[in-house]
């Protein structure tokens, strides 16, 4: 087995580890179903006895995961946080954790893949970074098929799919195997983050809210002049998240990647007449000094040093890992300072946003498949469809009861542990300590968890209301994948095309290319085979719709 193992994944490790992307997924309208009341008590089908948890003592599992920052902060292994102490002995099954280094799990990853010796469980974004995507790993006999094994053992998982086709829908592969236990998120945790100013220069200055492009313009360039901010608006570019979420390029087109057009098929914003003009607009800004001239180089810490010391003005982020973040650094200094959402830009005053962010409720992400060296699969598919219960919902989004949240009016209302720890742990730390949220796993969010840990009002618009309005749902992709014979071209071809993207995008807006060459870039990307990566994604698209 060691030797197979070893064979296939030395046949794909050369590709790149970009799976089949697919630029974001199709949010279902279906809603969400009330997790099985019957976890732990009913019959597994094909069994005529009565399951309960927890099981009987057996041998420890083996599960591989990233150790989610947070958690390191005061943990050396998720073994011994609150959560999963309370997890195995909720459950019945001891859990051995196994975790990469920081920053190196897909190159761990691929090491164990070489040498053949799996653990029990790997939680991994199969769908997107396995070479060939999940098909291609059942293939390769590292993970087990999951069709059967649902059908026996899990059956509130099975409850909770039979309840979302479209959930269902998408943590099948192609030919209808499912592959792994899935992280969900509820509809409205889709949208995590989006562009943000100060709010208190826009009072201070006497400027509204901007909607537009050129509300826009006006705003950073009164920053710029009344404030003194030698970065107006600057943002975090090692994120490809937020790159991608650029809100000038967002009034001008759905999405810098691939997303579905009104017609039904795949498109690729990078290469269409919004993709120039989005550079021809921003170019100027950069020119004038409204944007970062720092702007490529970037990192999160420099953004935050600049968001709150009154050198930028504007930026895009996260809800909580940066607009919360920057607002309680930059009320230590200054108790008026706060930041606003904004609404994403619209070219004519009035209209409804076309582009901005949106992620699918299953992204890939924190999916715990079972590998084929496990050798009790029913003992780690029950530990694996706990979460799916009643009882294990409650326990993956809030913890224990009377210890990390208490019940109040039929509302998980968080305690001080979480909220003020006594150990001085952060917020994020005691939330990623004591439940699944944001250590990652198999499960489906709670927006009753967030309601509480977004402590800012502004936090709360932002999330709920300003930024989930714009027109970007109907635009994503559900989560297809090329299958194994088209992964290979696929990897290379968009290697290649992103990172001649990325290299011209930077040229284009520093003002070291004219834009008198777009001609010449959109050419030379079709020569890098971007219609072939449209034709394979449509094809996938295709085979997604049918199943």
């Amino acid at each position: 087995m060691k030797k197979r193992f070893a064979m296939v994944w030395s046949a794909v490790l050369a590709a790149a580890l970009v799976g089949g992307c697919s630029g974001g997924g199709q949010t279902e309208s279906s809603s969400q179903a009330e997790p099985s009341s019957a976890a732990g008590t009913e019959a597994s089908e094909g069994s005529s006895e009565e399951f309960s948890y927890p099981m009987e003592e057996g041998e420890p599992l083996t599960w591989w995961k990233e150790l989610n920052n947070n958690v390191a902060l005061e943990f050396t292994t998720m073994t011994d946080t609150p959560f999963a102490q309370g997890l195995m002995e909720r459950t019945g099954i001891d859990i051995e954790f196994q975790h990469p280094p920081a920053g190196q799990a897909q190159e761990q990853f691929g090491l164990i893949m070489a040498d053949g010796d799996l653990p029990d469980i790997m939680e991994y974004n199969w769908l997107v970074n396995y070479p060939g995507g999940p098909s291609k790993a059942i293939s390769d006999g590292v993970i087990v098929p999951l069709n059967d094994v649902i059908d026996q053992y899990c059956p509130n998982l099975k409850a909770y799919l039979e309840a979302n086709p479209e959930i269902d829908k998408m943590i099948k592969t192609d030919d209808g195997q499912y592959y792994a236990f899935p992280m969900i998120r509820e509809e409205a945790e889709t949208v995590l983050l989006g562009p943000m100013m100060r709010g208190d220069w826009l009072e201070e200055l006497n400027l509204e809210v901007p909607t537009t492009i050129d509300e826009w313009h006006t705003v950073l360039t009164a920053f710029k002049e009344e404030k003194g901010a030698i970065a107006p608006l600057s943002y975090i570019y090692s994120d490809q998240r937020i790159v991608a979420s650029n809100p000038v390029a967002m009034a001008y087109l759905p999405s810098v990647n691939f997303y579905l057009g009104d017609d039904g098929t795949v498109h690729y914003g990078s290469i269409e007449d919004g993709y120039r003009q989005y550079l021809e607009v921003f170019s100027q800004w950069y020119q004038e000094g409204l944007v970062d001239v720092d702007l490529v180089s970037l990192k999160k810490d420099q953004v935050s040093a600049k968001m709150t010391s009154g050198q930028a003005g504007a930026s895009v982020g996260l809800t909580e890992g940066h607009m919360g973040a920057w607002i309680t650094a930059g009320r230590k200094e200054n108790p008026d300072y706060t930041l606003v959402p904004v609404p994403w830009p619209t070219l004519e005053e009035g209209d409804r946003p076309i582009g901005g962010h949106c992620e699918n409720r299953y992204s890939g992400i924190s999916s715990a498949a079972i590998t084929t060296s496990c050798q009790d699969v029913e003992r780690a598919a029950r530990l694996l469809d706990y979460a799916f219960s009643e009882e294990g919902h409650m326990y993956t989004n809030f913890g224990t009861e009377g210890v990390s949240y208490e019940m109040v009016d039929g509302y998980p209302k968080l305690t001080d542990i979480i909220l003020n720890n006594p150990d001085g742990w952060s917020l994020k730390t005691a939330v990623a300590s004591y439940t699944m949220n944001s250590s990652g796993g198999p499960y489906y969010t709670d927006s009753r968890l967030p309601e509480q840990t977004m402590t800012l009002e502004e936090q709360i618009q932002a999330r709920y209301e300003v930024w989930p309005d714009s027109d970007m749902r109907k635009y994503l992709l559900p989560p297809i994948t090329p299958n194994s014979e088209e992964s290979k071209e696929y990897a290379t071809i968009m290697n290649e095309v992103e990172t001649y993207r990325d290299e011209m995008t930077i040229k284009y807006i520093m003002g070291q290319e004219s834009l008198d060459t777009f001609d010449q870039y959109l050419e030379n990307m079709r020569k890098l085979g971007i219609d072939r990566a449209i034709e394979i994604q449509n094809t996938a698209l295709e085979r997604y719709n049918a199943r």
